[in-house]
Parts: structure tokens; sequence; C-alpha cells
């Protein structure tokens, strides 16, 4: 192509043309220079906190195909910048080594820590664990899979109907097989007959 031979109108087209394309680069140019800092100065800000509404969420915890525990909400709550959920109407279940459920709670409210790696379920609590054990409390916490979990408030242990107990505390063993009573404790062993 000759500039040469090009008509006035194309050459006025190419010049055009050119002249946008340069004030596009610019505008482009000087608009990454003028907000290079600003998205790191948003983040760093608590006013912009990423907070997420959520209906029906799942939260839970695998690694190497394994999962430790899962948690259902109604609805939710999510805090990017504490890296916490609020749950309402939580239910959901802790597993052992088999993947097989081990202890199942439902909660009125639930939070969990990200940062923490910590479940707590307070406000009319049950847990259930795999041999019948039932407990109700104000409020149960989860710190890990080698801790044990903490139940606290207005405890009342049963199991099969055989046996019934209230405390302060219990602190249930990781692997969800038995449980130790503190504070207040009182236990009551029941003999059921066989009915014919």
């Amino acid at each position: 192509m000759n500039w040469k031979n090009l008509s006035r109108k194309k050459k006025a087209y190419i010049i055009a043309f050119s002249g946008i394309v340069g004030i596009l680069l610019w505008a482009f140019i000087s608009a990454g220079i003028i907000t290079h800092n600003f998205n790191r100065s948003q983040l760093q800000t608590n006013q912009d906190r990423q907070e997420a509404l959520i209906n029906g969420i799942i939260l839970t915890e695998t690694k190497d195909e394994k999962k430790y525990w899962e948690i259902y909400g109604e609805t939710g709550v999510y805090d990017s910048t504490n890296g916490v959920a609020l749950l309402d109407n939580c239910i959901g279940n802790f597993y052992d080594e088999n993947n097989e459920v081990s202890m199942s709670f439902e909660s009125t409210k639930g939070t969990y820590n990200a940062n923490k790696t910590q479940i707590i379920m307070y406000d009319d609590t049950r847990v259930v664990i795999k041999d019948g054990t039932s407990l109700e409390a104000d409020r149960i916490t989860w710190t890990g899979s080698n801790n044990p979990i903490i139940a606290k408030g207005n405890i009342r242990i049963t199991r099969n109907g055989q046996f019934l107990a209230t405390a302060d505390k219990v602190e249930i063993s990781p692997s969800y097989d038995n449980f130790k009573i503190i504070g207040h404790a009182q236990s009551k062993m029941y003999d059921v007959k066989e009915k014919k």
C-alpha cells in the first residue's frame, strides 16, 4: 500500500483510526498508572469487606479423599474479613477414619471459623453418637480431629433408655467412642427388661 496512491478519504480514515487507537492506548495506560495501588488499598479497609448471605450453605473438610466433617445451614452469612461463617438451623456429621458417620448433630445456631479451624454449635444443640448415645447441650465446640469435642451448659446425656446423666461439661473423645462428664455430674442407670 503506497501512501501517495491513497485517496484523501482513505487517508482521513487512517489518520482518524490511528488517532482513536492512540487516545484509547493513552487512556488505558493512564488508568493503569492512576489505579496501580487502588485495589490493594481497597482490600486493606474494613469498610469494604466481602460478605455473602447464602440460602442452603454446605461446609465440609476433606483431605486425601477423607471427609472429616460436614455442616449444612439453612441460611448463612460468610464474612471474608475474619473467615467466619454464621449458620442458622444447622445439621451435620463428623466422620471416622473409615469415612463412616461417627457423630451427628443439629443446632439452631452455628459458626465455622476458617482461621482457627473451629466449629461451634450453640442454642438448642443435640448430638447423637454412633453407639446410640445422645447429648443435649447449650454449646459444643470442635477444634480439630485430634482434640476432644467440648460440650457445655445444661448437659443431658441418654443412651438407649438405660443411662441418664446431667453435667456442666462433657469432653467427647476424638474417636467419638467415649466421653468424660465434668462438673455437678449426676448419673442414673436403668435395668431395661425385655417385654414378652
